[in-house]
């Protein structure tokens, strides 16, 4: 069988990614022309799968500005063929086992024809769709997701804050000066000496006294210490665990422009964000509260009824909720005003993401909830378009995925803690506790 392989591409596979054909090496890829009708129906709107729809279209019209050739079309120097099926056979093994001629049954359909075609070479479908691959595996066609930009160790995910221990008078001195230069004082682990490498930017580290006492500190990598940090309260709240007070230390750093805050309900990703953003209103000139709208039984805005304003508060509901128990925490009437203040003068917006979509944005603090529904490629489309001055943090819970086609390794939350961790600019946040109620957390462990 020759090393080649031929893969046949699913419509979700371009909406996830509009790059992917050029993604499979020196191998041939395959589009069935029924993914190309459906390409059809997601060019209109404002959604990533909408902009992805018309962006691949525009790469696919480049690429056949000279025709579309039977012998297939170059995909660029050391890369395959790109191939548009365009067979109007339907094989008979599709049509006894499957009685509607169904979009993904036709892609199906093409998949048995090019193997038949090229019986010596591995011919593979490629999509995102579970239920496709199991369909097309049952049929002993080989299937697979599209893996690019999906993480394989989702340890990564669940980080925690690492654990040291050192002697008691240097605990003093960190008390007493905040700071622990790493070059000089021994730094144990597990009773043995610390391994100098899992001392990354910004890692988040509990420092202990050999007999007793412990402190709370993030490594600087710049100066190769590490830093202590206090709980501090705002409107009324502080941080109920060293989590939190992590997090909390991690907003209100300005050389951090770059946080992702993981963590189940309750664990106060959303809430804490917010709570910084309202305190930090002197260093920034907007600030901006977002989250990706997800339709609801696959069903967009329009079947729901009103306004746009009415259409969207069900999905906005939560943040508003966050922002209302700042509110009522706060024993200070000026907190409040101030609060009320930036809501009237545009300050202070919150709106679904899509209404943020291809601003430029210059002195903001933006935060994006619900960052797990989103995918690779949006969550790059978000950051480069931050501005000087502007401070991005995304939240999320990466085991509670809400949109089709997306996981916990390959949803742009996860990509994004995968491939910016190390940078000095970049902080990863882990929320375990649930601090809501007891109710909540008893709730969230055990069903």
């Amino acid at each position: 069988m020759s090393s080649k392989k031929i893969f046949v591409l699913d419509t979700n596979v371009l909406l996830y990614d509009f790059m992917s054909i050029f993604n499979f090496e020196d191998n041939d890829v395959v589009l069935p022309i029924v993914v190309l009708e459906e390409l059809d129906n997601f060019k209109k709107g404002n959604d990533i799968i909408n902009l992805n729809a018309r962006e691949f279209t525009r790469r696919l019209d480049a690429l056949i500005e000279d025709g579309i050739s039977k012998k297939g079309i170059s995909l660029g120097e050391g890369m395959g063929k790109l191939f548009i099926d365009t067979s109007k056979e339907y094989p008979s093994i599709i049509a006894d086992v499957f009685s509607d001629k169904t979009p993904d049954h036709r892609i199906l359909g093409t998949t048995v024809l090019v193997k038949e075609r090229n019986p010596k070479k591995e011919v593979v479908l490629v999509t995102k769709d579970i239920n496709l691959r199991v369909k097309a595996k049952s049929l002993e066609l080989l299937a697979e997701d599209y893996e690019t930009g999906k993480i394989t160790d989702l340890d990564i995910l669940n980080e925690k804050p690492l654990t040291i221990t050192i002697t008691k008078d240097d605990l003093d001195l960190f008390y007493e000066t905040g700071k622990i230069d790493c070059r000089i004082v021994p730094l144990l682990k597990d009773s043995s000496e610390l391994d100098q490498s899992e001392l990354v930017a910004n890692k988040t580290i509990i420092v202990k006294g050999i007999n007793k006492g412990s402190a709370l500190g993030i490594y600087d990598i710049a100066t190769n210490s590490i830093v202590r940090i206090d709980k501090f309260k705002k409107y009324g709240i502080e941080p109920k665990n060293s989590e939190q007070t992590f997090l909390i230390n991690t907003l209100f750093n300005k050389d951090i422009k770059l946080v992702a805050i993981t963590g189940k309900a309750g664990t106060g990703k959303t809430l804490l964000s917010l709570l910084s953003a309202v305190s930090q209103t002197d260093l920034y000139d907007q600030i901006l509260l977002a989250r990706p709208i997800v339709s609801l039984s696959n069903k967009d805005l329009g079947f729901l009824p009103g306004d746009i304003n009415d259409k969207i508060g069900p999905y906005m509901q939560p943040l508003f909720d966050n922002l209302g128990f700042i509110k009522s925490k706060s024993t200070k009437n000026n907190e409040n005003k101030k609060i009320v203040d930036l809501e009237k003068s545009d300050k202070l917006i919150i709106t679904p993401l899509a209404y943020i979509r291809g601003r430029s944005l210059s002195n903001s603090f933006f935060i994006i909830d619900e960052a797990q529904n989103l995918t690779p490629h949006e969550i790059k489309t978000i950051i480069t378009r931050a501005g000087e001055g502007t401070k991005i943090v995304f939240t999320g819970d990466i085991f509670q995925i809400d949109t089709p086609y997306l996981d916990a390794g390959s949803n742009g939350l996860s990509f994004l803690i995968d491939k910016m961790k190390g940078q000095s600019i970049f902080s990863h946040i882990n929320l375990v506790k649930g601090e809501r109620s007891e109710l909540a957390e008893l709730a969230s462990n055990l069903l």
